[in-house]
């Protein structure tokens, strides 16, 4: 047939040798035709619409990159606060504490879902996770979807599956009114870790300091 074909035409023949050799590659290499479906492992995102009631005259999120997946190892801890040395991801804004609150990745125990933890790390502010309070240290699985509320500022954290266990993603989108006035859920006084709401200009103060002045107050 070779033969055959030379004698119609070379280009077709050169055509139909390469269609051969590549069926045998295939025949030897089964998988070829699926490898990228089998080595492109989608991520986890967690995306999160913030709001605070006066960002457009504090810049509060000033820091912080939106509308695009910011990629994040797996094993990391990600820290939200004041502090850019310490933080991930700074929030400009004096009555934030220096560290706030820490988000981690995790494959749950019963199955093969990713998840994420969140844990107030504020010795200031009490972190609310749609209606559970957290106070200093306290932890809880972040649901599908929550509003994650401390201060003024309110958070919507929607987590988007995926199968990569080596890095998850985190999308910031910036709303421009209130998350749970538009979910008609009450807004939330903000409450510090003695129970006393704070006042309209908190003055800046760092945990230890915060520390010292509620002692005094209470002794």
């Amino acid at each position: 047939k070779f033969f055959q074909l030379q004698k119609i035409s070379p280009h077709i023949s050169a055509f139909w040798l390469l269609l051969l050799s590549l069926k045998n590659f295939q025949r030897i290499n089964p998988a070829m035709a699926f490898e990228n479906e089998e080595t492109e492992e989608t991520l986890t995102c967690l995306l999160m619409t913030l709001y605070h009631p006066k960002q457009e005259e504090k810049q509060v999120f000033c820091d912080l990159s939106f509308s695009q997946c910011q990629q994040v190892r797996a094993d990391d801890v990600v820290v939200f606060g004041r502090d850019s040395n310490a933080c991930h991801f700074n929030l400009r804004d004096k009555c934030v504490s220096r560290i706030q609150f820490a988000l981690q990745f995790f494959r749950r125990f019963d199955n093969s879902e990713f998840g994420f933890e969140i844990k107030n790390l504020s010795k200031r502010a009490k972190l609310f996770v749609n209606d559970v309070e957290l106070s200093y240290l306290n932890k809880i699985d972040l649901p599908e979807n929550a509003i994650v509320c401390f201060g003024d500022y309110e958070i919507l954290m929607e987590k988007q599956g995926g199968r990569s266990e080596n890095y998850f993603e985190i999308r910031f989108e910036l709303a421009d009114h209130s998350l749970l006035l538009d979910r008609n859920l009450p807004l939330r006084q903000p409450v510090s870790e003695s129970g006393i709401s704070y006042i309209a200009s908190p003055v800046e103060m760092d945990e230890n300091e915060w520390e010292i002045s509620h002692k005094s107050q209470t002794d």
